[in-house]
């Protein structure tokens, strides 16, 4: 099994006929999806004068990290690309093989700096992608694709497949190069009857695989669960019968585009004689999208504005909102902590939580959950009635896929370590060997030559985060800095020393926020403090930093023995 456990440096310049794989993003985690190929087209024949043309690029998705970013005060977690930031005029294309966040939600920072990049996609992924660059004022060049179509860009020979995801319109794409064919499917699953009739194209990965498939990139979210995923109509079921059963004020929460899902919530409320209220900028906003699309039915008079369902008996009144990973600014997080404008919870109140829990989440939703319980509130969710069902493939599907495209190599995407060996572990349960699963993590650099796939390299991939205006501005030393200010707090120090004399003449001054609410708990330590400077002006020590120095020292030695603490310590000494 090829991993980067082994030490990797640099990778070798590329060669004719090779293709280049790097993910940017998107491995060992959830989210940050985005996947660079690079390809340089061997010369017309061995004899030729006519030198190759220069490396180009293709990408695969440009999503945010989803989750906690464990950064405090950092707004997104972006793929990094600085590797290749001086190289993006040679970017043919951007592929997105579907409309989530976690594949499309980078791309605005990614087209400030060439906003013509061709964006490869579905109807409905470059409708929600319209959406989002015309916030921030970038008139991108779309290009839509369905499944069945073939397109070549530049060098490369792209075909579109349709699988089934939580999001209507999915893709996978096929990429033919001169060095082999790449089979990525973006985020899949194998529903057999999915609510728009649109099946995982099975057959046609069984094709491709016919013709040759020499290294396959596949979601791994969902490795770790055996079997097979339940069809979205068997959610539907029990989605229509909470509704029904409520006695009161039916609160639905989801992901802003899964339209399946809100289908099911608006049939369900029109089988319950109540009417639905779309509440969130996102949700609104996606929802008319895909109306527009014809990807979403609304029964009539069943839709009303908020302020008008407001005006009606609760049982006959359902919301629909964003919020189900427990984000902070969500509606339904602000409905928790009793924050939302208009929409205040009460006893009678069924919450539906419609969505799987995101790693990383955990603790926002359960703080949600525990808010609206302590409101008396009736939450149900997936660990209690069967309201969602993942848009990811488990295990049964993930050996489905193998068999039928029978890659000469595996790269596992999408999902942590434990995901990735999980994947690989099925993949050997189909015959792969394992020299022939790259098991890889963001900017290790895979080289594939026909039927041979290897790890040749690894590029630096760090952290770039969006912290309110700024891209890239805030690196891992002031996150480190916060993150001891959020831990441990802050203490500043000032100290007034008469050289001459050998005295502290003002002082010490101990300031302390975020480390303890006695204000005399620092006392201790002064007189200490005192003592040791002026020992240190004995001794001849006359430099100010040198001295700010030892009481840092001083200080940061005493509060770990008194408190076992390490809060950030700012002295300053002035000189008299």
């Amino acid at each position: 099994m090829s991993t980067p456990e082994r030490e990797l440096g640099n990778p070798p310049k590329l060669k004719d006929g090779v293709l280049r794989i790097v993910a940017l993003g998107g491995i060992s985690e959830v989210g940050r999806n985005m996947t660079m190929f690079e390809s340089r087209s061997p010369a017309p024949d061995a004899t030729s004068t006519t030198r190759s043309g220069k490396p180009r690029l293709l990408v695969v998705d440009c999503g945010m990290l989803l989750g906690k970013t464990n950064a405090p005060g950092v707004d997104l977690g972006l793929p990094d690309w600085s590797a290749y930031v001086d190289r993006l005029a040679d970017i043919d294309a951007i592929v997105l093989t579907h409309g989530h966040e976690d594949h499309i939600g980078a791309l605005p920072y990614l087209l400030r700096s060439r906003p013509d990049i061709p964006l490869i996609g579905s109807r409905l992924t470059l409708a929600l992608v319209s959406a989002k660059l015309e916030q921030h004022r970038i008139r991108p060049d779309l290009r839509i694709v369905r499944e069945g179509e073939r397109l070549t860009v530049g060098d490369w020979d792209l075909q579109f497949y349709a699988v089934n995801h939580s999001i209507p319109d999915a893709l996978a794409v096929a990429i033919r190069t001169s060095a082999g064919t790449v089979l990525h499917t973006g985020d899949f699953k194998m529903d057999q009857t999915p609510l728009d009739g649109r099946i995982t194209d099975l057959p046609g990965f069984s094709r491709l695989g016919d013709e040759g498939v020499d290294l396959l990139l596949a979601d791994s979210t969902n490795a770790e669960v055996p079997g097979f995923i339940p069809s979205e109509r068997e959610v539907g079921k029990v989605v229509t019968d909470v509704i029904t059963r409520a006695t009161g004020r039916v609160i639905v929460a989801c992901f802003a585009s899964h339209v399946h899902r809100v289908q099911q919530v608006l049939d369900a409320a029109e089988e319950s004689g109540r009417h639905a209220a779309l509440v969130g900028r996102s949700m609104i906003r996606n929802m008319q999208i895909a109306r527009d699309l014809g990807l979403l039915r609304v029964p009539e008079g069943v839709l009303v504005d908020l302020r008008d369902a407001e005006s009606l008996p609760s049982n006959r009144i359902m919301l629909i909102c964003t919020g189900s990973q427990g984000e902070p600014l969500s509606a339904l997080s602000r409905m928790a902590n009793r924050e939302h404008p208009t929409i205040r919870i009460v006893s009678d109140d069924t919450i539906l939580l419609a969505s799987s829990l995101i790693p990383g989440n955990e603790h926002s939703v359960f703080n949600v959950i525990n808010g609206l319980s302590r409101l008396g509130a009736k939450v149900v969710h997936k660990s209690t009635a069967l309201v969602h069902v993942s848009g990811h493939a488990p295990a049964g599907e993930l050996r489905y896929l193998l068999n039928a495209v029978r890659p000469k190599n595996l790269m596992p995407v999408h999902g942590e370590w434990r995901h990735l060996r999980a994947h690989a572990a099925i993949a050997r349960s189909t015959g792969m060997t394992d020299e022939h699963i790259m098991l890889a993590e963001n900017g290790v650099v895979v080289d594939l030559t026909g039927s041979n796939a290897e790890l040749v390299g690894q590029i630096e991939i760090g952290n770039v985060y969006v912290d309110g205006l700024a891209v890239g501005d805030i690196g891992d030393v002031a996150i480190r800095q916060r993150q001891i200010l959020g831990d441990e707090g802050f203490v500043s120090i000032l100290v007034a020393v008469d050289l001459r004399a050998g005295k502290v003449v003002y002082g010490p001054e101990l300031t302390a926020r975020g480390f303890t609410d006695d204000p005399d708990a620092l006392d201790p330590i002064r007189i200490e403090l005192i003592k040791t400077v002026e020992k240190a002006v004995a001794d001849g020590v006359r430099d100010a930093d040198a001295l700010a120095h030892i009481v840092r020292r001083t200080v940061g030695r005493w509060v770990d023995k008194k408190y076992r603490r390490r809060p950030m310590l700012m002295p300053m000494v002035i000189e008299v």
